[in-house]
């Protein structure tokens, strides 16, 4: 067990654990800070070791006008479960200064790389009200009120056999009620004492011996000194998957090699591996102490300590029994068993399984957006709890990076320097390397091995995951969510960095007619961004109150106009049901589009346009017009956007006080259909368009235009395209199976120049239909004329294909092609029969006569038997 762990799944985190940041910027990514005036954090140590910038991160949200004083009035961002059947989904948002994704085969970058994300979630007590004096938990996930690091006193040297009521004293005397909280203390105090892994790769680097006479968890190669952060323990913060359990789930691995999801990620995920660490006695009693020096079960028993399981659940339910867990209807992963192996059994929800794909493209020295365009991201699916209780959770996000300049997979221990058996590590300290020059000239290097692979890390501050039934309906189970927030805080691009400025999220909505929106957005007090500002600009350029963010809704005609439509002329709301609202309960006679209307566009500070206690048109204070009055935060709203199944219906929408043309935008959009939507203007330069997450795009040469054209690509999947092309009295051209989603060009005619054509790709969706793929063209106006258009390249799962202008485009499968592959296949099997038939009889003349011999006797005795029948 000790050799697999320090050589084999240590080595995992080395491959994608180089100096380098990671931002998260939705939801909000701390970097250790809670409510800094400053540009600079004041703790860098505060909860975790981020390894980034001082200067990134944002503040804790606040709930009104004034900065927070506490958790207790913090706003925490409130995001609905998913439920039942019905998803919610979050959009996860980050930047990552030195670049990931790609592949060695086609597309090679210049390292190694991973992003992994976990999430940890706990009960939510609402007793914690704003006026309650109630003592929070020791263990209660809290973001704190102030910066200060959590204490932590080690086990005196001299009590060696420490009871259980001393470490309980340790405990409470350490852990502070108006400090953050993520990881326990215990989950600490175990790191500190538990001996650190020594198969492990630590170079050059010299780990200290601890206070017991031997080198702990607290103490790796990227944290040779042992520092601490929060209740983080080093050795797990640094290498994924870990060997012992965690107080973390997975969620998902993001990796530049995909081969190693199914080999050594998913394999090795907590989530569904059960995870040992070993267990003694506190002195004169039976009960297990949470610490214990041994790391691997041999030397755990030989010390009378026993190894034991913790299995990573999303929750427990119960401990009631079997036959009632089982009966549970409402999730198929609630099981009966032992959660803690000690402990009895209890009835569980299971974690899910770790998603792994591999990672979106970014550039190296960049915190920018990806390949695309659009910001580096994660759709999370938000857990289901069947109990049905608030939870309070944390996320998670971390960046491991390294490079080829030795063996990642086979680099262990074994080749740390070791002066005394001769033995220099394969990366070595800012090294003075030979070119080769006759004056024996050395450059410097500037390589940090503490550094050389590294992990980043960035976490959220504490949200609530609401049950489905806060939203009161009785399909709330069912309804799939959308989360639509906001990023950024205030200040100019130079004054965030590396932070960023205010945006919606997802800037670029797209949803069907089915789906449901849950708008909502923070902002703190205190984002003044002065001095200390480090190695950036202080400032925080804005509207309105120096430090506040504020934000609104209004809708305007199209993107590229400023102007936000008076509500007669708008329609964005109109269209919209209201689904659940967070506003105007007291209204008895229910929310209206205006009311909706004008709560969007006050923040909140008004809950209706008339007839409720907070509405707009009597209030004795006016709103301001840069929103100084309103709410830094807004619960909002989940509505229901209207559709139609003839075309996408686009909402545009910006936020009033924000927006500021040439110094920022805050500009947003929904597409509410089912077609997949790119938008993109291409000059006499030429250019791309490309659909997200999809091979489908347009390829416009140098020269195809005269003049910038906004080219849109939109692609609509196989039962949509149909039910469009029925609306307008067609269906798809010619016989066979159709193989592709329909792809949709705009403008939809001639548009490149004579001799020139637009090079167009679609995805398949026969993988084993490419050799006999026809692509067919019309337009949407006159569907019932089709034309065939040339195919350049038809591969395993795409097809590519030429074209002058726009239009619908969709690839068929030709039977006929089909039929004549078959005749052909034939027909050379009988030729290689006939080939064969003849080489044979030449090497051997004999075998003919013998047969021609057998034959004429066959003739001859069925000829003579016909004879005698007749």
């Amino acid at each position: 067990m000790y050799a697999f762990v320090g050589k084999l799944l240590v080595v995992l985190l080395l491959v994608r654990s180089c100096w380098s940041d990671c931002y998260m910027h939705n939801p909000r990514g701390s970097n250790n800070r809670l409510n800094e005036k400053s540009a600079n954090r004041r703790n860098a140590n505060r909860v975790f070791d981020s390894q980034n910038n001082n200067r990134g991160g944002y503040n804790v949200g606040d709930p009104d006008k004034a900065a927070n004083t506490g958790d207790r009035t913090q706003y925490n961002m409130k995001y609905f479960q998913s439920g039942v059947s019905g998803g919610s989904e979050l959009e996860v948002e980050w930047t990552n200064q030195h670049g990931c994704g790609g592949n060695e085969d086609n597309d090679p970058h210049k390292l190694n790389c991973n992003m992994v994300l976990q999430f940890m979630c706990q009960d939510h007590d609402s007793s914690h009200t704003p006026t309650s004096n109630k003592a929070f938990p020791l263990e209660y996930l809290r973001n704190g009120a102030n910066t200060q690091t959590q204490d932590f006193t080690p086990r005196n040297n001299n009590n060696k056999k420490e009871s259980q009521n001393q470490a309980y004293n340790r405990r409470r005397n350490n852990v502070k009620q108006d400090r953050v909280i993520h990881e326990s203390w215990m989950n600490y105090d175990r790191c500190y004492h538990r001996e650190r892994n020594r198969g492990l790769f630590t170079a050059d680097q010299n780990l200290r011996n601890g206070r017991y006479g031997y080198s702990s968890a607290i103490y790796t190669r990227q944290n040779p000194q042992g520092n601490r952060r929060g209740y983080e323990c080093p050795e797990e913060r640094d290498y994924y998957p870990y060997w012992h359990p965690t107080e973390w789930t997975d969620l998902a691995v993001l990796t530049d090699n995909i081969t190693h999801c199914e080999t050594h990620f998913k394999p090795n995920s907590q989530n569904t591996v059960l995870k040992y660490q070993c267990y003694e006695d506190f002195d004169n009693t039976n009960d297990l102490r949470h610490y214990s020096r041994w790391n691997n079960q041999a030397q755990c028993v030989a010390n009378n300590g026993q190894w034991l399981y913790n299995r990573t659940v999303l929750e427990v339910l119960s401990s009631g029994s079997s036959q009632a867990c089982s009966g549970r209807n409402d999730s198929k992963n609630v099981f009966w068993g032992r959660v803690f192996e000690a402990d009895p059994p209890v009835c569980y929800v299971a974690a899910p399984e770790l998603e792994c794909r591999a990672a979106d493209w970014s550039r190296v020295n960049h915190l920018g957006n990806g390949r695309d365009g659009q910001p580096l991201k994660y759709i999370w699916r938000l857990p289901y709890f069947p109990s049905g209780n608030t939870k309070r959770c944390v996320l998670r996000i971390r960046y491991n990076i390294s490079t080829d300049d030795y063996d990642p997979m086979n680099t262990t221990s074994e080749h740390n320097r070791n002066i005394g058996q001769g033995r220099r590590s394969p990366v070595q300290q800012n090294p003075n390397i030979n070119i080769g020059s006759k004056t024996n000239q050395a450059l410097r290097l500037a390589i940090n091995t503490a550094q050389f692979g590294r992990t980043f890390q960035d976490r959220s501050h504490v949200v609530q995951l609401v049950p489905r039934a806060a939203l009161q309906k009785s399909d709330a189970q069912t309804i799939s969510i959308k989360n639509l927030n906001v990023r950024g805080k205030r200040g100019n691009i130079v004054q965030t960095f590396p932070s960023v400025e205010y945006d919606f999220v997802p800037t670029r909505m797209e949803i069907d007619e089915s789906d449901y929106v849950h708008i909502q957005w923070t902002g703190s007090n205190t984002h003044n961004n002065g001095n200390p500002a480090g190695d950036g600009q202080a400032g925080d350029a804005g509207e309105g109150t120096g430090g506040t963010d504020r934000h609104n809704m209004v809708e305007i005609s199209s993107a590229d106009v400023n102007y936000p439509l008076p509500y007669e002329n708008a329609n964005m709301f109109k269209d919209a049901s209201i689904y659940w609202a967070s506003f105007g309960k007291d209204k008895t006679a229910g929310l209206t589009s205006q009311d909706l209307a004008v709560a969007m566009a006050s923040a909140g500070l008004f809950e209706c346009y008339e007839n409720c206690n907070k509405e707009a048109k009597t209030a004795s204070t006016p709103l301001n017009n840069l929103l100084n009055n309103a709410p830094a935060s807004f619960e909002g709203a989940v509505l229901k956007f209207q559709g139609n199944s003839m075309r996408n219906i686009i909402y545009h929408y910006i936020c009033s006080r924000n927006n500021n043309f040439t110094n920022r935008s805050q500009k947003g959009k929904i597409v509410v259909g089912m077609a997949s939507i790119m938008n993109k203007v291409i000059g006499i330069n030429g250019g791309m368009v490309r659909i997200m997450n999809s091979n489908s795009s347009v390829m416009i040469p140098p020269g195809a235009f005269s003049s910038p054209l906004d080219i849109q690509l939109e692609e609509w999947p196989q039962t949509d395209c149909q039910q469009l092309l029925e609306n307008m009295g067609s269906s798809i051209f010619g016989q066979g199976e159709t193989v592709s989603n329909c792809l949709v060009v705009n403008p939809q005619d001639n548009l490149a120049q004579s001799g020139m054509a637009m090079e167009i790709t679609m995805d398949l969706s026969k993988n084993d239909a490419a050799s006999n793929i026809r692509v067919y063209q019309t337009t949407t106006s006159s569907a019932s004329a089709w034309t065939e258009v040339t195919v350049v390249n038809a591969e395993q799962n795409m097809v590519t294909f030429e074209s002058q202008g726009g239009g619908l485009f969709v690839a068929k499968e030709d039977p006929d092609l089909v039929l004549i592959g078959s005749v052909v296949a034939a027909c050379i099997v009988v030729v290689i029969i006939l080939i064969g038939t003849v080489v044979y009889f030449k090497r051997f003349p004999g075998k003919i006569s013998r047969i021609r011999h057998n034959v004429g006797h066959s003739y001859t005795y069925v000829k003579r038997s016909l004879q005698s029948k007749v």
